[in-house]
């Protein structure tokens, strides 16, 4: 079935083409049958608030297609951008074990699936499968460590082009489809959000880089032409 966004719409997870090794993804079949049944699907378009930081925890998101961005604010108003999710990503998990507010805000950056189960229905799913409760132990504690790296990232780096020069870096380790250009989906906004600058700053980051052959941008599209001279500048 397809939305209103040109999307297929993912209703059956038993049946689901892309099932791959994510949290609630690649689980035995009467697991993933049981999982079906307690969950919700929605389309979102792009900017569409799946929750807000702050927030009394309803329940996870579990993303199907699309990207979310999760993103925090200071009572000042200024904004760091924690994480671009990805299909197959659980947003909301940590709060929604804890029964602690959400921590973050989470918002479409474009249009996209994600399955809604609500905390009660989650907590028991967990009590019935242990080794479904194994994996979401295991995906907490990474929620640390990726938290830590963030603040080490933020905190220790001395200047906004070695936190740019890592965050690209990050951008290319993470490819999985095998082509070496990274499809730029963040504004310049967006990405000063990300390392802790101002868009100009930004801005100047993207020309200077290109200026010193570090990366080349066609449209959306960047690629890396010198990974030594970026790791150069983030181990400086």
């Amino acid at each position: 079935m397809r939305s209103p966004y040109g999307l297929n719409i993912l209703d059956d997870c038993v049946a689901c083409p892309v099932r791959e090794e994510h949290l609630f993804c690649n689980l035995p079949l009467p697991v993933v049958q049981k999982l079906n049944d307690i969950k919700s699907t929605a389309i979102y378009p792009k900017s569409a608030v799946l929750f807000i930081e702050g927030q009394r925890p309803r329940g996870v998101f579990v993303l199907c297609t699309g990207k979310a961005k999760l993103s925090t604010s200071s009572s000042e108003g200024k904004t760091i951008i924690t994480k671009i999710s990805e299909p197959g990503d659980v947003l909301g998990l940590n709060a929604t074990v804890s029964n602690h507010p959400y921590e973050v805000t989470a918002e479409m950056i474009e249009p996209g699936q994600a399955n809604f189960i609500s905390r009660e229905s989650l907590l028991q799913f967990l009590k019935d499968h242990g080794e479904v409760a194994l994996r979401v132990a295991e995906q907490l504690s990474r929620n640390y460590y990726v938290a830590y790296e963030e603040i080490r990232t933020l905190g220790l780096a001395t200047s906004p082009a070695e936190k740019f020069a890592k965050l690209l870096l990050t951008w290319e380790s993470e490819k999985s489809n095998g082509n070496e250009q990274i499809r730029l989906t963040l504004t310049h906004e967006e990405i000063a959000e990300m390392i802790g600058t101002t868009r100009e700053t930004v801005s100047r980051l993207f020309s200077d880089f290109k200026k010193k052959q570090l990366v080349q941008i066609k449209g959306s599209m960047l690629l890396i032409r010198n990974k030594p001279g970026l790791e150069k500048l983030v181990h400086s």
